[in-house]
């Protein structure tokens, strides 16, 4: 893992079109501004790993619909 101190206005550049600034400090808490293209997604952590779990889930349902409806198939 990369550590970066910045201040306040500064920011980093990830690849060639991602620009995250350090936009307030308030005791514990740090707000950050981040510019990407719009096909780049951000999310929160927790709400990233939630829709992974959501797709995950909807997968699994889907395959085992998807092998019940093969069976009923074969057994007509």
């Amino acid at each position: 893992m990369l550590v970066l101190s910045r201040k306040i206005n500064e920011s980093i550049i990830i690849g060639d079109n991602i620009e995250v600034t350090i936009v307030e400090v308030a005791g514990r808490n740090v707000k950050i501004g981040i510019d990407a293209p719009k096909d780049v997604s951000v999310h929160r952590k927790e709400v990233y790993e939630a829709i992974k779990e959501e797709n995950l889930q909807a997968v699994k349902k889907e395959n085992l619909v998807s092998l019940v409806d093969f069976f009923k198939q074969q057994n007509k």
